[in-house]
Parts: structure tokens; C-alpha cells; sequence
């Protein structure tokens, strides 16, 4: 009898082995620091994705949410919980920004936020972050100022504006030969900073800033400012903001006395979109592009990218392999660090960040991307393009 006993226990136990019956993890204590977020069965993984979603830089935040959507495509679950990519419109603002943030911040299971986008909303949005202990993987946001805050949660795999402000300057002063320049831009954290380091670093050459000149986003008219800088004689035009600014700006130089003057813009006016909208107003200007290596993993992104979405990746914007890494940055740290406690994932906040900004030699899209101390974690070069018959080639000396 004692040997049947035993006999049925062993193939009791082969069953339970077969079907995966196995003991519950064992219950884990949270002791982070910044607290844990704790998800049930059937309960989803809340990663966001916040950027301009609608209004004038919607491409954008359409292109880059998408590179967002297929990095969740490609790591769907952690330890068996579903990751949800929740999409968030700031519509390129602060205040939207600070919005967004604010309910992001309240809700429980958002554990990272691949974004923002937009300098501006960013920067309202890191404090709010690090309150709630959320960390943060940007994009696109590459004012030097973010990383300058002394924030844990923020980090980015954009190059930074001191960096694009420099290498513009010596482009034009060296390789175009230019020494008078006339500053514009759209207002914004990114525009405004990026036109005004350009021409200091331009200065530092030995040029000549004439002038500086605002404009007001989304206007279809900006005859008035482009004449304010046409009486000042630059040689060039030097623009910090975005493309559907920039290519009304660029259409109507002529029609301003300004067609003699290049119009030079910034990794904000790259694209297929720019293009399209300026028309034929875009021949000859410049803009700032940062260079994918080629590789297979970026070929098949591409591939896929234009078989979901059916647009070709890159005419939006040129930052969804960015958005693809980052996001895919922030699912890995995450699996780093989740603790199945019984039935339930335990996902520990700070131990998050620190698992981001310990990114070391990750081999994304982009490059291979390791993390400073104070997350900046770009690996792409910077290029100088511009409009030739209707299409982006390389700047003279590239």
C-alpha cells in the first residue's frame, strides 16, 4: 500500500512538471527607496510614449511613437506581464507637457516614460518625474540644459544642442566660408537655445551675428520678421526650430529681398517633410541630419516600418530608430529588475533608473549607446545636408 502511496505521489508530481505547476514565488519585501510598483495577474506593464501627437509637429510625435510601438512589438511581455505603450500628445508644449505629466505621474503602473519629445515640455515635465520616481528616456529632448538639472530619472540617446550649436558654427564659418549670419528661431527651449549657442560658437570664430529674430509658431506668414532681417544684409540665416516654421520661412526669403542669403536649419527641419511643404523654396537650404549605420537590424526596421505603417521611415521625422531604442532601453531595464513576488511583478523604481543610466554598450539602432553620468547616451554623428533637385545629399565637404 505504502509503495502505491508513493507511486502516486511521483506521477502527481511528473504531472504538475508537465503542465508548469511550480511553487508561487516567494513573497518580496519592497525596500527601494523610491518605492515599488506592484502589478497583479492580468494587470499590464505601463510604459508611455509622450510627444506632439496632433498639431503642427504631429509628425513628429506620430513617427517617433511608432518606433516606440514596434520596440514594444518586438518585447512584448516581462516575466509573462503584458507591456502597454500608452500614448500621450503634449502637441509640442509645455504646458501640455506639465498636463501629461501630471496624470502619467498619479497613475500606479507607469513605470517609464520614453520621452518627451519637445525640449520644452521636458523640461517642465522632469520635476514632476522625479517626484513620483519615474524614470525617463528621451528621443529627441536635446536642449544641454536637461542634463545639466542634476536629474536621476532623465536620460536621452540624442546628441545635444551645445554639440550641434558647435559643429554648425564650424560648417558654416569653415567649410561655406560665410561671416555674417542673422539668428532666427521659433521661441521654444530647443529653437531659441540652439539659434543663440550656434551664433555664440560663430562668434567665437571670429563671424558676425547681425541680428536675431522671433517668430511666432504656426503662422503662415512671416514676411514681417524675414524683411527685419533683410535690411541687416546676412550672408545666411541660421534657424532653431521646426520644419513647418522652417519651410514657410524658406518659400518666402525671396519674396523678402533675401534671395541671395542660404537659409541653414537644424536636425528640427530635417526630413522628406520639410521639403514637401516648402516646395521649391527649400532648394539649396541646409539642415542638420543625424546618420543611422547601416546594418541589418536597421534595414529589417526599416522594412518593417513601411509594411506597418505604410510610409516610408524617414519621412515623418528621422528619430523613430531613436524613439525604437530608447523605449527598447528602458523594457530591457525593466526586465532587469522585476521581482515576481508570489503571483504578482514587483517592479522597484529606483533600482529602474539606476538599470538605465548603467546602460553600457548597447547595440541599438543608432550605434552602440552607453549612458554618462548624467544620461547622456547618444551614439549618432552629426551631418550636414542639403536640398538638391528636391532631395536630401550630403553638404559640399561631407
Amino acid at each position: 500500500m505504502r509503495n502505491r502511496y508513493l507511486l502516486v505521489a511521483i506521477v502527481l508530481a511528473l504531472v504538475f512538471a508537465l503542465v508548469g505547476c511550480q511553487p508561487a514565488a516567494e513573497e518580496y519585501e519592497c525596500t527601494d527607496e523610491w518605492g515599488c510598483a506592484t502589478f497583479e495577474p492580468g494587470q499590464t506593464v505601463k510604459v508611455a510614449y509622450v510627444g506632439p501627437m496632433t498639431g503642427d509637429y504631429s509628425a513628429f510625435g506620430i513617427d517617433m511613437s511608432r518606433g516606440a510601438e514596434m520596440a514594444v512589438a518586438a518585447h512584448p511581455t516581462v516575466h509573462g506581464f503584458d507591456i502597454e505603450l500608452v500614448v500621450e500628445d503634449t502637441q509640442g508644449t509645455p504646458e501640455q507637457g506639465a498636463s501629461v505629466a501630471n496624470k502619467l505621474a498619479a497613475d500606479p503602473r507607469v513605470v517609464a516614460i520614453s520621452g518627451h519629445s519637445f525640449s520644452g515640455s521636458t523640461e517642465v515635465a522632469i520635476p514632476i518625474y522625479e517626484e513620483a520616481g519615474i524614470v525617463m528616456m528621451s528621443a529627441s529632448a536635446t536642449n544641454p540644459s536637461l542634463t545639466d538639472l542634476g536629474s536621476y530619472v532623465f536620460n536621452r540617446v540624442a546628441f545635444h544642442d551645445r554639440m550641434q550649436g558647435e559643429y554648425a558654427a564650424n560648417y558654416i564659418y569653415n567649410q561655406l566660408g560665410i561671416r555674417s549670419i542673422a539668428l532666427m528661431h521659433d521661441g521654444g527651449a530647443y529653437g531659441q537655445g540652439l539659434a543663440e549657442m550656434a551664433g555664440q560658437f560663430f562668434e567665437d570664430l571670429g563671424g558676425t551675428v547681425v541680428g536675431t529674430e522671433a517668430v511666432t509658431p504656426g503662422e503662415t506668414d512671416y514676411s514681417a520678421p524675414l524683411a527685419a532681417v533683410a535690411a541687416l544684409g546676412p550672408e545666411l540665416i541660421y534657424y532653431g526650430g521646426y520644419d513647418s516654421d522652417a519651410a514657410v520661412l524658406a518659400s518666402q526669403m525671396a519674396g523678402a529681398g533675401l534671395e541671395d542669403a542660404l537659409f541653414f536649419g537644424c536636425d528640427g527641419t530635417y526630413g522628406i517633410n520639410y521639403i514637401n511643404l516648402a516646395g521649391g523654396g527649400a532648394e539649396g537650404t541646409f539642415s542638420t541630419f543625424v546618420p543611422i549605420p547601416e546594418s541589418g537590424a536597421f534595414t529589417q526596421f526599416r522594412a518593417d516600418y513601411q509594411a506597418t505603417y505604410g510610409d516610408e521611415q524617414g519621412e515623418l521625422s528621422t528619430f523613430s530608430p531613436h524613439s525604437y531604442d530608447a523605449t527598447t532601453i528602458l523594457i530591457n531595464a525593466i526586465e532587469s529588475v522585476a521581482v515576481q513576488s508570489g503571483d504578482n511583478l514587483i517592479v522597484p523604481r529606483k533600482a529602474l533608473a539606476d538599470a538605465v543610466r548603467a546602460t553600457s554598450n548597447y547595440q541599438g539602432l543608432t550605434g552602440t549607446i552607453t549612458c554618462s553620468d548624467v544620461g547622456e547616451c547618444a551614439a549618432a554623428s552629426i551631418q550636414f545636408m542639403i536640398v538638391e533637385n528636391g532631395a536630401w545629399v550630403p553638404g559640399p565637404g561631407q
